[in-house]
């Protein structure tokens, strides 16, 4: 027996109506039309394939079904018709939060009717609908003196779990907004470059436009700030650095051109003909180029019997290096000025044009840390170097000061014998809780500058225009955009709309700056801001995504803190359900990192809160001890103690939560990680039973086989495990790896990996996998083909992202429809 609906216009009276009997006539939709059409000129009897003309064939003139939203409401059941052969659109909208499955017909309908579900043909008959919002039309012919009639009827599968009444339809699913889905994620695009002109009046923008999924592609844009008008560039460009003209390579019948163009006019000149292959950046004096020059690394003999020379040799191109020349635009001359076998790179070019700041790598696998740096500044007219730091293997590359007389660095809290650090000798510090510090090249003197400084660095410039430093930095779970005057030590965190800034890009000789942000309700939008004025001037000049997310509707977060058992404050935030209704209980989702960084308030990310929160369930976001952007001692917590403190963190967020919020489920409760946080997410299961279901991407099950057979494994490990190895401390190794604790987990299971996961071994989640099989588990494990450790190829991810929800409906929801459809028991 199937219970039987049908769709009709939105009111209240709709959701009464349908809660009380199974069947309903259609009471209304949006008609566009009628649009005259008309037969061709039939110059022979049949087409090509010996078909004779047809009234349906007039399907094919094209029109936009998105026109039906333009349409006025139409009520009753006789459809529209018109004094001449005309198309018709008849649409509504259906949003469904759950898997649904059932069946669509037209019990009355025109002839010669089409029904299209989200721009697709709908043939009448079998239906699912993946959670989300659909836009339904059926597009139809009316003859003259011809009177029909339209009625859809949608029905739920007698065993179905999700009912048709549970649908949203018409102008009711319209007024709540579209739901925000994966299909959608998969399509969004993101900025790349938006790099100012010196004077800042100009603005070149680059970025991959992924709204056609696999057939993406890079659009270049050269945007005029004052107006924000934009013209499409054919290809990559860059300012030069002092003249307002941009610059691009041609090739000429054989002839590399280096060719400057004035934004204003567009006026072209040649700088340079005969260019060397290569990829290259312009010096700031407008003289040179410094070339990068790839060198591959030596060949096996015989590449079927390959020789490892060190554990990083299993990386393709790990024994390949580069070397810089520079080319010298008066004579053409190409010159080399680095030599060796080490590796090594240039971060910063004086602004006079003399030096370079260069940093070397080398190897030292006996201690930790096993990279170590050296950083020295090279003088191009003697090729003599001056050391700045030796051998340190905390310190990575930074830029020269706009007077060439200081550098400033980026390091862990343990560089130059822990200057910056905050923490006893006997802690050791979160290693990516990154910090700048500021060296005089004369007198060798450090200081380091954001060492009483919490947030954690992620990228840092210095302005020309008005001498001070920028930085973006983890700021708890947000990435902000910070100034720091070095005449003062003063920091002051910019006031600026997004809680996620992605980058930024200083204008050389104005004190303007552009950034892109996003948070956790909208997608990515591009600003500049002009710090000229005494309250800085915000200027909004791109929303990328916003065609893409129209009338998308999504609740922001709400901020909650919890106070663990030893005192401390926790971050978290939590996403409440879609159509909340404090009345009703709700299944809630947990998600975590638990490793050394945070999660921020990301709205376009991997594992997509609002998505979740869009399919009724309740979300909570706990970043727990351990993770940088806290200040050192916080992040220290990350560091020997195998998930200990992180878990602990999460399962007491967790309870206390479900004590405040009454509309939580605590009988239904499902957590979520990847990479350490699927570790974690492993590791839970071994130490508490408050999850129903847990699902574990790309995890760690065994610290030891990570260690040594993930592309970073011991590399990582000098982080979390800090001078301490699979032979020295098994206790942490062996003892708080889940493998060996598996018979503790109760929860029902699901592991997902790519096969090509060259960060966490792919066998993590086999043994894992294998072990609860044994021990007679509810587990599932579902393998993602050809991937690596994240997900990127969009048909896939939803794919993998579909199955992550089947499963919470499996288990949280006890609806194991959209599961079974993905993954049909089989008889073997």
């Amino acid at each position: 027996m199937k219970k039987t609906i049908s769709i009709l216009a939105a009111s209240a009276a709709f959701t009464s109506a349908m809660a009380a009997g199974d069947t309903l006539s259609v009471a209304s939709m949006r008609h566009f039309g009628p649009v005259p059409v008309y037969a061709p000129c039939q110059l022979d009897t049949t087409d090509v394939n010996g078909k004779k003309f047809e009234t349906q064939m007039l399907h094919e003139s094209a029109i936009s079904l998105g026109l039906v939203k333009e349409g006025k409401e139409w009520s009753g059941v006789e459809a529209p018709g018109a004094d001449t052969t005309a198309l018709h659109l008849m649409g509504c909208t259906i949003s469904n939060s759950d898997y649904f499955t059932g069946s669509l017909n037209l019990t009355k309908s025109p002839k010669h009717a089409v029904v299209y579900l989200d721009g697709k043909k709908q043939a009448p008959g079998a239906l699912t609908l993946n959670p989300g919002t659909h836009e339904l039309v059926v597009q139809y012919f009316s003859t003259p003196r011809e009177a029909d009639s339209l009625q859809i009827n949608l029905s739920s599968d007698s065993a179905a779990h999700v009912p048709a009444t549970a649908l949203r339809v018409g102008d009711i699913a319209a007024k709540e907004g579209k739901m925000y889905t994966i299909e959608q994620l998969v399509k969004a695009s993101s900025y790349s470059g938006y790099t100012l002109s010196p004077n800042g009046k100009w603005m070149l923008l680059s970025y991959f436009d992924k709204s056609m999924g696999n057939d993406g592609q890079w659009l270049y844009y050269l945007v005029d700030r004052t107006t924000g008008a934009k013209s499409q560039l054919s290809g990559w460009a860059s300012w030069m650095p002092k003249s307002n003209r941009f610059y691009v390579t041609r090739n000429v019948r054989g002839d590399r051109q280096l060719v400057t163009i004035d934004p204003a006019t567009r006026a072209e000149e040649v700088w340079a003909h005969n260019l060397p292959e290569g990829s290259f950046q312009m010096f700031p004096t407008e003289d040179r180029l410094l070339f990068t020059i790839p060198q591959e690394g030596p060949k096996e003999l015989n590449p079927d019997a390959f020789e490892l020379i060190h554990p990083d040799d299993r990386q393709p191109g790990w024994r390949n290096r580069q070397k810089y020349a520079v080319y010298d635009r008066s004579t053409g001359l190409l010159q080399p000025i680095t030599f060796g076998y080490s590796s090594h790179y240039v971060s910063s070019i004086s602004n006079d044009g003399k030096k370079l700041l260069v940093t070397k790598r080398e190897d030292r696998l006996t201690a930790r840390p096993t990279t170590l740096s050296s950083v020295f500044v090279l003088d191009l007219a003697t090729l003599t170097t001056d050391t700045l730091v030796s051998r340190d293997g905390f310190v990575s590359g930074g830029t020269f000061s706009p007077d060439d007389k200081t550098v400033l660095l980026q390091g862990s809290p343990e560089a130059f014998n822990r200057i910056g650090c905050t923490l006893p000798d006997s802690v050791t510090p979160n290693m990516y809780d990154y910090q700048l510090y500021t060296i005089d090249i004369a007198s060798k003197k450090v200081n380091p500058i954001t060492r009483d400084f919490n947030p954690s660095i992620t990228g840092y410039d210095w302005s020309a225009a008005d001498g001070k430093i920028y930085f973006t930095a983890e700021d708890k779970d947000l990435v902000s955009l910070f100034q720091y005057d070095p005449k003062t030590a003063k920091f002051t965190k910019l006031e600026q709309p997004e809680e996620v800034v992605s980058g930024f890009n200083l204008a050389a000789a104005a004190n303007v700056i552009s950034f892109a942000g996003e948070s956790n309700d909208h997608s990515w939008r591009l600003y500049t801001m002009d710090l000229s004025k005494k309250k800085p001037v915000i200027t909004q000049m791109g929303d990328i995504n916003a065609e893409l997310y129209a009338g998308v509707s999504v609740d922001p977060c709400e901020s909650w803190t919890c106070t663990n058992s030893i005192g401390d404050e926790v971050c978290c935030r939590f996403y409440r359900p879609a159509n909340f209704d404090p009345a009703k209980k709700y299944p809630m989702i947990v998600y975590y990192y638990g490793g050394c960084s945070p999660t921020s308030r990301y709205f376009e990310y991997t594992y997509p809160q609002q998505i979740w929160a869009a399919n009724g369930y309740a979300v909570l976001v706990v970043n727990p001890s351990g993770a940088s952007g806290f200040g050192q001692e916080w992040g220290s917590r990350h560091v020997n103690t195998a998930g200990v403190d992180p878990a602990r963190d999460i399962i007491e967020c967790t309870k206390q939560f479900c004590k405040e919020h009454e509309w939580v489920n605590a009988d239904r409760l499902g957590c979520i990680g990847a990479s350490y946080g699927g570790f974690m997410t492993q590791y839970l299961q071994t130490v508490t039973d408050i999850f129903r279901c847990a699902v574990s991407h790309a995890g760690i099950s065994d610290h030891s086989n990570y260690w040594g057979y993930g592309y970073w494994g011991y590399s990582y490990s000098e982080v979390s495990m800090a001078n301490s190895y699979p032979w020295t401390r098994k206790d942490l190794y062996v003892e708080e790896s889940p493998l060996y604790n598996v018979d503790k987990v109760k929860s029902s299971m699901l592991f997902l990996h790519g096969t090509d996961d060259t960060n966490v071994p792919y066998n993590n989640s086999v043994q894992m996998y294998t072990a609860l099989r044994l021990l007679g588990q509810d587990v599932a494990f579902v393998s993602i083909e050809g991937e690596n450790h994240g997900i990127r190829d969009p048909r896939k991810r939803i794919l993998w992202h579909n199955a992550t929800m089947a499963w919470f409906a499996r288990c949280l929801k006890d609806d194991p429809t959209w599961w079974n459809a993905l993954y049909p028991k089989k008889t073997l």
